[in-house]
């Protein structure tokens, strides 16, 4: 999507008669029936990040009717002002984590129990609507995922060596790597923030935030059609077998 993101912005005539959100889209569409028919993503993988899809793009809808961001460019494949191929981008988070989960066969030690998990993420999506007219609880939330998950290992096989890290790392990294992504979307013209009208910057730090959250919901709906597994090894044994 990237790729298509940056391709667009600078080799698509602004002549074309087919407007170049209207061909993100369809690309996005021919993405997603090309994994499936290639068996690269699974049937009940795919549904779960048409969820993740929906939610996303319901989000959109409310966050660019307030202010949030734009999208500039012309189309007609679009919702309320939100061209659909910005639900893909959302669904495309989903698709790398159930993806990398079952390729890595990921396994767990301490992982909390899922009731709490399911509450903090619906939690955290509601409050991307609610903070519009009330007090926004997102320290709380990032407290809450910390109480929850700062015990917990992810173990994962890239290769033949099983290899760990704490599962609060990996939430990082994956919302920092978002970050970049969205910084590289925002450079392409895909959409923009009401602070690079009139001249394109770095996407705010603070941003890092808000997709952790977001990545948080997306992990969550994931665990639906892969149930976290404790990890064999639990939480001991020799960092030598691990390979550390």
């Amino acid at each position: 999507m990237l790729a298509l993101i940056v391709g667009t912005h600078l080799w698509w005539p602004s002549a074309a008669p087919l407007a170049r959100y209207d061909v993100l889209v369809l690309a996005a569409l021919t993405i997603q029936v090309a994994l499936l028919a290639l068996r690269l993503e699974r049937w009940d993988e795919a549904a779960v990040i048409a969820v993740f899809h929906v939610v996303g793009t319901v989000m959109e809808v409310f966050k660019t009717a307030h202010g949030s961001w734009i999208y500039p460019e012309p189309g007609l494949l679009k919702i309320g002002g939100v061209p659909l191929f910005s639900g893909f981008m959302y669904a495309c988070i989903g698709s790398y984590i159930a993806r990398v989960w079952r390729l890595m066969d990921f396994r767990f030690v301490r992982y909390p129990p899922a009731w709490t998990t399911w509450t903090l993420a619906v939690l955290a999506y509601l409050n991307f609507f609610t903070h519009h007219y009330g007090p926004d609880i997102r320290i709380g939330l990032f407290a809450a995922s910390v109480l929850l998950f700062g015990r917990t290992w992810v173990t994962f096989t890239p290769d033949r060596t099983p290899r760990r890290m704490p599962l609060l790392l990996g939430f990082g990294l994956v919302a920092l790597f978002i970050w970049f992504a969205e910084n590289l979307g925002t450079l392409a013209g895909a959409w923009a923030y009401p602070s690079q009208r009139h001249g394109w910057h770095m996407v705010s730090p603070g941003k890092l935030g808000a997709w952790y959250l977001l990545m948080l919901l997306s992990y969550v709906l994931v665990t639906a059609v892969h149930k976290p597994r404790p990890s064999p090894r639990g939480g001991g044994g020799a960092k030598r077998r691990w390979g550390e």
